[in-house]
């Protein structure tokens, strides 16, 4: 794998295919509306570990925000309008979390971005994501939208084959990479979370991923 420090001082957007961005700091104005927005969230879904169709526990605690909750368990992966665990809808979308995904995406060219699932994803020390595609939407037109917060982490870039070279790219507190088109379907992870404490969050990474799943 190649390590890409993409930024020079005072560049703010890196192209990184051409469909693929990420956006330095972009989501850093709205950091305390996200924050209180994942706080109560939290009080109504909370964070979970879910198991994979073959029985691994995620490393990587979730929740759900939106029309649609991304969930897995041992009958496989999927969408669902409810949280499992509580038998009722998940949480609206938070106006502040719809405004970034939206603002982020036509930033880089995707207009009229209007999510219906936002993925939230806490990471703490050691815990990692896989390479995998964001394949379980119906339509794949619409760009998926990641936004991190929190402790640094180095998201795993990859092609349209899991073989394909990966870059491993630096994200910080308040990136948003944007991606879709003929990006879309690339595969991408997130390297184990390393050691440490960040001024606002702690020991700990959180990461908004938006999707138009339905």
């Amino acid at each position: 794998m190649e390590t890409m420090d993409l930024f020079e001082p005072g560049e703010r957007q890196q192209r990184l295919g051409p469909g693929a961005w990420l956006l330095h700091g972009f989501a850093l104005p709205c950091v305390p509306q996200l924050l209180a927005a994942i706080a109560a969230i939290e009080a109504v879904s909370p964070f979970r570990h879910l198991v994979t169709p073959g029985g691994f526990t995620m490393s990587v605690a979730m929740t759900n925000a939106g029309e649609l909750g991304w969930t897995s368990d041992r009958r496989g992966y999927r969408y669902s309008a409810i949280d499992p665990e509580r038998g009722t809808p998940w949480p609206a979308m938070p106006p502040a979390f719809a405004g970034l995904a939206n603002e982020a995406a036509a930033a880089v060219g995707f207009e009229g971005f209007a999510p219906d699932a936002c993925l939230v994803n806490r990471y703490a020390p050691g815990a990692r994501l896989s390479l995998h595609q964001d394949r379980d939407e119906r339509d794949h037109s619409a760009p998926i939208v990641s936004v991190s917060l929190g402790l640094p982490a180095t998201f795993l870039w990859g092609g349209q084959a899991r073989t394909d070279p990966t870059l491993k790219l630096p994200l910080r507190h308040g990136d948003v990479v944007v991606w879709g088109g003929p990006d879309r379907l690339r595969f991408h992870g997130v390297s184990p979370l390393k050691d440490g404490a960040h001024a606002v969050l702690g020991p700990q990474r959180i990461n908004l991923t938006f999707r138009r799943a339905g």
